[in-house]
Protein backbone atom coordinates (compact mmCIF):
# COMPACT_ATOMS: atom_id res chain seq x y z
CA UNK A 1 0.00 0.00 0.00
CA UNK A 2 1.04 3.40 -0.56
CA UNK A 3 3.10 5.12 2.52
CA UNK A 4 5.14 8.24 2.90
CA UNK A 5 8.82 6.33 1.90
CA UNK A 6 7.66 4.24 -1.21
CA UNK A 7 8.03 6.64 -4.32
CA UNK A 8 11.69 8.79 -3.33
CA UNK A 9 13.76 6.40 -1.31
CA UNK A 10 15.10 4.67 -4.93
CA UNK A 11 16.52 7.90 -6.44
CA UNK A 12 18.94 8.99 -3.46
CA UNK A 13 22.36 10.07 -5.15
CA UNK A 14 25.10 11.45 -3.48
CA UNK A 15 26.05 13.58 -6.90
CA UNK A 16 22.63 14.84 -6.71
CA UNK A 17 22.14 15.90 -3.08
CA UNK A 18 25.59 15.50 -0.60
CA UNK A 19 28.10 16.45 -2.79
CA UNK A 20 26.23 19.42 -4.48
CA UNK A 21 25.26 20.81 -0.54
CA UNK A 22 29.01 20.48 -0.07
CA UNK A 23 29.96 22.60 -3.32
CA UNK A 24 26.77 24.93 -1.40
CA UNK A 25 28.55 25.07 1.80
CA UNK A 26 32.21 25.81 0.14
CA UNK A 27 30.58 28.64 -1.78
CA UNK A 28 28.77 30.53 0.98
CA UNK A 29 32.68 31.04 3.15
CA UNK A 30 34.55 31.85 0.41
CA UNK A 31 32.44 34.82 -1.02
CA UNK A 32 34.35 36.37 -3.59
CA UNK A 33 34.79 33.07 -5.12
CA UNK A 34 31.06 31.86 -5.69
CA UNK A 35 30.63 30.25 -8.70
CA UNK A 36 27.11 28.65 -10.22
CA UNK A 37 27.56 25.05 -11.65
CA UNK A 38 25.23 23.67 -13.97
CA UNK A 39 25.50 19.78 -13.48
CA UNK A 40 23.49 17.51 -16.15
CA UNK A 41 21.70 14.82 -14.02
CA UNK A 42 21.62 11.52 -16.01
CA UNK A 43 18.32 10.86 -17.36
CA UNK A 44 16.28 8.40 -15.09
CA UNK A 45 13.24 6.37 -16.59
CA UNK A 46 10.19 5.54 -14.32
CA UNK A 47 9.71 2.27 -13.12
CA UNK A 48 6.54 0.68 -11.87
CA UNK A 49 6.10 0.12 -8.17
CA UNK A 50 4.00 -2.22 -6.47
CA UNK A 51 3.21 -2.65 -3.18
CA UNK A 52 0.87 -6.00 -2.78
CA UNK A 53 0.66 -7.68 0.95
CA UNK A 54 -1.89 -10.98 0.72
CA UNK A 55 -3.68 -12.49 3.29
CA UNK A 56 -5.58 -15.48 4.14
CA UNK A 57 -9.20 -14.80 3.87
CA UNK A 58 -9.26 -11.59 2.40
CA UNK A 59 -9.54 -9.54 -0.95
CA UNK A 60 -6.53 -8.81 -2.45
CA UNK A 61 -5.40 -5.35 -2.74
CA UNK A 62 -2.30 -3.39 -4.35
CA UNK A 63 -0.83 0.05 -4.84
CA UNK A 64 0.69 0.40 -7.86
CA UNK A 65 3.07 3.75 -8.34
CA UNK A 66 5.86 4.80 -10.34
CA UNK A 67 9.18 5.76 -9.38
CA UNK A 68 10.43 9.34 -10.20
CA UNK A 69 13.78 11.35 -10.06
CA UNK A 70 14.98 11.98 -6.45
CA UNK A 71 14.60 16.11 -7.52
CA UNK A 72 11.30 15.75 -9.27
CA UNK A 73 9.32 18.50 -8.07
CA UNK A 74 6.31 16.61 -8.19
CA UNK A 75 4.22 18.55 -10.91
CA UNK A 76 5.19 16.73 -14.09
CA UNK A 77 2.82 13.73 -14.90
CA UNK A 78 4.16 11.17 -17.24
CA UNK A 79 1.23 10.28 -19.85
CA UNK A 80 -1.53 7.91 -19.02
CA UNK A 81 -0.97 8.87 -15.28
CA UNK A 82 -2.53 11.06 -12.48
CA UNK A 83 -1.31 12.77 -9.18
CA UNK A 84 -3.07 11.77 -6.11
CA UNK A 85 -3.13 14.28 -3.64
CA UNK A 86 -3.08 11.88 -0.09
CA UNK A 87 -3.79 14.13 3.23
CA UNK A 88 -0.09 14.90 4.46
CA UNK A 89 -0.14 16.77 1.03
CA UNK A 90 2.05 14.62 -0.72
CA UNK A 91 1.58 13.72 -4.51
CA UNK A 92 1.86 10.70 -5.69
CA UNK A 93 2.05 9.81 -9.21
CA UNK A 94 -0.15 6.67 -10.22
CA UNK A 95 -0.47 5.03 -13.43
CA UNK A 96 -3.80 4.38 -14.58
CA UNK A 97 -3.07 2.40 -17.74
CA UNK A 98 -1.37 -0.87 -16.18
CA UNK A 99 -3.36 -4.23 -16.43
CA UNK A 100 -2.94 -6.65 -12.92
CA UNK A 101 -3.57 -9.93 -12.92
CA UNK A 102 -2.81 -12.40 -9.81
CA UNK A 103 -2.32 -16.02 -10.31
CA UNK A 104 -4.00 -18.55 -7.55
CA UNK A 105 -2.17 -21.49 -6.35
CA UNK A 106 -4.80 -23.46 -8.43
CA UNK A 107 -3.47 -22.17 -11.56
CA UNK A 108 -6.47 -19.72 -11.64
CA UNK A 109 -6.05 -16.01 -12.86
CA UNK A 110 -7.99 -12.96 -10.73
CA UNK A 111 -7.86 -9.63 -12.05
CA UNK A 112 -6.87 -6.56 -10.31
CA UNK A 113 -9.54 -3.84 -11.09
CA UNK A 114 -8.27 -0.42 -11.24
CA UNK A 115 -10.36 1.12 -7.92
CA UNK A 116 -8.31 3.44 -5.67
CA UNK A 117 -9.41 3.56 -2.32
CA UNK A 118 -8.56 3.30 1.51
CA UNK A 119 -8.33 0.59 3.53
CA UNK A 120 -9.54 1.48 6.78
CA UNK A 121 -8.05 -1.20 8.87
CA UNK A 122 -4.45 -0.58 7.85
CA UNK A 123 -4.76 3.47 7.13
CA UNK A 124 -2.77 2.55 3.55
CA UNK A 125 -4.20 3.85 0.13
CA UNK A 126 -4.69 1.39 -2.70
CA UNK A 127 -4.90 1.80 -6.63
CA UNK A 128 -5.94 -2.21 -7.43
CA UNK A 129 -8.50 -4.74 -5.98
CA UNK A 130 -9.61 -8.56 -6.44
CA UNK A 131 -12.90 -9.91 -6.76
CA UNK A 132 -13.06 -11.85 -3.76
CA UNK A 133 -11.26 -12.91 -1.05
CA UNK A 134 -8.32 -15.54 -1.19
CA UNK A 135 -7.37 -18.71 0.57
CA UNK A 136 -3.81 -18.95 1.17
CA UNK A 137 -1.55 -22.41 2.82
CA UNK A 138 1.40 -22.71 3.74
CA UNK A 139 3.89 -23.42 0.94
CA UNK A 140 1.41 -22.38 -1.88
CA UNK A 141 2.71 -20.10 -4.90
CA UNK A 142 1.05 -16.93 -5.13
CA UNK A 143 2.34 -15.11 -8.90
CA UNK A 144 1.71 -11.14 -9.75
CA UNK A 145 1.98 -10.02 -13.70
CA UNK A 146 1.34 -6.26 -14.07
CA UNK A 147 1.48 -4.64 -17.49
CA UNK A 148 0.93 -0.98 -19.03
CA UNK A 149 0.83 0.70 -22.79
CA UNK A 150 4.12 1.86 -22.72
CA UNK A 151 6.17 -1.56 -22.07
CA UNK A 152 6.70 -1.81 -18.68
CA UNK A 153 6.30 -5.23 -17.00
CA UNK A 154 6.42 -6.11 -13.38
CA UNK A 155 6.25 -9.76 -11.89
CA UNK A 156 6.64 -11.68 -8.91
CA UNK A 157 6.05 -14.68 -6.80
CA UNK A 158 5.30 -15.13 -2.95
CA UNK A 159 5.39 -18.34 -1.35
CA UNK A 160 3.07 -18.18 1.86
CA UNK A 161 5.36 -19.64 5.17
CA UNK A 162 4.15 -21.06 8.31
CA UNK A 163 1.62 -20.49 10.84
CA UNK A 164 4.21 -19.63 13.82
CA UNK A 165 1.87 -18.99 16.98
CA UNK A 166 2.45 -16.79 20.06
CA UNK A 167 2.91 -18.72 22.86
CA UNK A 168 2.27 -15.96 25.45
CA UNK A 169 1.90 -12.47 26.07
CA UNK A 170 2.67 -10.63 29.48
CA UNK A 171 3.77 -7.35 31.17
CA UNK A 172 5.41 -5.94 34.28
CA UNK A 173 5.69 -2.27 35.80
CA UNK A 174 8.23 -0.88 37.52
CA UNK A 175 8.20 -0.05 41.09
CA UNK A 176 7.86 3.74 40.41
CA UNK A 177 4.64 5.97 41.36
CA UNK A 178 2.78 8.52 39.40
CA UNK A 179 3.53 9.15 35.90
CA UNK A 180 6.94 7.22 36.52
CA UNK A 181 4.86 3.84 36.56
CA UNK A 182 5.94 2.44 33.70
CA UNK A 183 5.36 -1.61 32.05
CA UNK A 184 7.26 -3.57 30.09
CA UNK A 185 5.82 -5.90 27.38
CA UNK A 186 7.13 -9.18 26.44
CA UNK A 187 6.20 -11.60 23.19
CA UNK A 188 6.91 -15.18 23.36
CA UNK A 189 6.98 -17.47 20.52
CA UNK A 190 9.37 -20.87 19.66
CA UNK A 191 11.38 -20.88 16.35
CA UNK A 192 11.25 -24.17 14.51
CA UNK A 193 14.66 -25.87 14.24
CA UNK A 194 14.74 -26.71 10.93
CA UNK A 195 14.72 -23.75 9.06
CA UNK A 196 16.33 -20.77 8.91
CA UNK A 197 13.17 -18.17 9.92
CA UNK A 198 12.37 -14.40 9.91
CA UNK A 199 9.80 -12.27 12.07
CA UNK A 200 8.41 -8.54 12.29
CA UNK A 201 6.81 -8.37 15.27
CA UNK A 202 4.03 -5.39 15.92
CA UNK A 203 3.11 -4.02 19.51
CA UNK A 204 0.12 -0.94 19.15
CA UNK A 205 -1.34 0.61 21.54
CA UNK A 206 -5.06 0.15 21.05
CA UNK A 207 -6.82 -0.90 17.73
CA UNK A 208 -4.47 -2.19 15.05
CA UNK A 209 -3.57 0.44 12.33
CA UNK A 210 -0.79 1.00 9.74
CA UNK A 211 0.90 3.16 12.81
CA UNK A 212 2.44 1.13 15.29
CA UNK A 213 3.80 1.74 19.11
CA UNK A 214 7.27 -1.09 18.11
CA UNK A 215 8.18 -2.85 14.34
CA UNK A 216 11.11 -5.13 14.82
CA UNK A 217 12.36 -7.81 12.26
CA UNK A 218 13.78 -10.41 13.65
CA UNK A 219 16.01 -13.59 12.32
CA UNK A 220 16.43 -16.64 14.28
CA UNK A 221 20.10 -16.50 13.66
CA UNK A 222 20.60 -16.57 17.68
CA UNK A 223 17.46 -18.92 18.70
CA UNK A 224 17.13 -21.04 16.44
CA UNK A 225 15.03 -23.81 17.41
CA UNK A 226 14.29 -22.35 20.94
CA UNK A 227 12.12 -20.63 22.88
CA UNK A 228 12.76 -16.75 21.99
CA UNK A 229 11.03 -13.51 24.31
CA UNK A 230 10.82 -10.14 23.09
CA UNK A 231 11.01 -7.69 25.28
CA UNK A 232 10.14 -4.05 25.29
CA UNK A 233 11.78 -1.50 27.88
CA UNK A 234 9.25 -0.05 30.57
CA UNK A 235 7.50 2.59 28.32
CA UNK A 236 3.25 1.56 28.62
CA UNK A 237 0.50 2.68 30.81
CA UNK A 238 -1.20 1.65 33.21
CA UNK A 239 -4.68 0.83 31.21
CA UNK A 240 -3.26 0.76 28.09
CA UNK A 241 -4.99 -2.05 25.32
CA UNK A 242 -1.67 -4.00 23.81
CA UNK A 243 -1.73 -6.08 20.81
CA UNK A 244 1.01 -8.15 19.75
CA UNK A 245 1.19 -9.24 15.79
CA UNK A 246 3.51 -11.68 15.44
CA UNK A 247 4.26 -11.94 11.31
CA UNK A 248 6.55 -15.38 10.11
CA UNK A 249 7.84 -13.67 6.87
CA UNK A 250 10.20 -15.03 4.05
CA UNK A 251 14.02 -13.86 3.52
CA UNK A 252 12.69 -11.55 0.68
CA UNK A 253 10.52 -9.47 2.59
CA UNK A 254 13.04 -8.99 5.36
CA UNK A 255 15.57 -8.13 2.70
CA UNK A 256 13.22 -5.54 1.77
CA UNK A 257 12.43 -4.41 4.92
CA UNK A 258 15.83 -3.47 5.71
CA UNK A 259 16.62 -1.91 2.36
CA UNK A 260 13.64 0.49 2.98
CA UNK A 261 14.96 0.95 6.55
CA UNK A 262 18.37 1.61 5.31
CA UNK A 263 17.52 4.35 2.02
CA UNK A 264 15.38 5.78 5.03
CA UNK A 265 17.82 6.83 7.41
CA UNK A 266 19.90 7.67 4.58
CA UNK A 267 17.94 9.56 2.98
CA UNK A 268 18.91 13.80 3.92
CA UNK A 269 22.11 12.84 4.84
CA UNK A 270 24.94 13.90 2.81
CA UNK A 271 27.09 11.41 4.66
CA UNK A 272 25.38 8.86 4.18
CA UNK A 273 26.19 5.80 1.59
CA UNK A 274 22.67 5.54 -0.98
CA UNK A 275 21.00 2.48 -0.23
CA UNK A 276 19.10 0.17 -3.04
CA UNK A 277 16.00 -1.60 -2.76
CA UNK A 278 16.37 -4.97 -2.68
CA UNK A 279 12.65 -5.45 -4.49
CA UNK A 280 10.79 -8.80 -4.22
CA UNK A 281 9.55 -8.15 -7.60
CA UNK A 282 11.25 -8.48 -10.97
CA UNK A 283 10.86 -5.58 -13.74
CA UNK A 284 9.95 -3.06 -11.35
CA UNK A 285 10.52 -1.91 -7.49
CA UNK A 286 8.66 -3.25 -4.94
CA UNK A 287 7.43 -5.57 -2.86
CA UNK A 288 5.14 -9.02 -3.29
CA UNK A 289 4.06 -11.20 -0.60
CA UNK A 290 2.13 -13.33 1.72
CA UNK A 291 1.75 -12.17 5.19
CA UNK A 292 0.91 -14.75 8.04
CA UNK A 293 0.33 -13.63 11.36
CA UNK A 294 -0.76 -14.13 14.84
CA UNK A 295 -2.48 -11.28 17.52
CA UNK A 296 -2.39 -11.42 21.09
CA UNK A 297 -4.25 -8.58 23.15
CA UNK A 298 -3.73 -7.82 26.80
CA UNK A 299 -4.95 -5.16 28.86
CA UNK A 300 -2.55 -3.65 31.28
CA UNK A 301 -4.46 -3.41 34.71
Amino acid sequence: MIDKYMITYVMKRMLSFGWLGGVGLLAAACGSLQKDLNVPLPYYANQLVAECYLENGTVPRLAMTESVPYLDDGQAVAAGSYLLALPNGQKVQLPTDVTVTLTLPNGETMPLQFRPGLDETTGKYYTHIGTAPITAQAGQVFALDAQDKRGRHLTGTAVVPTFIPIDSVKYKFNALADTSRKAYFMTKWRDPAATIDYYRLQLHRGKPSNNSDTDNDITDRLFNGQSYAQVTRYRFNQNDTITATLYHVDSLYYAFRQSTRDARNANGNPFSQPSAIHSTVQGGVGVFTVLVKDQKTLLLK
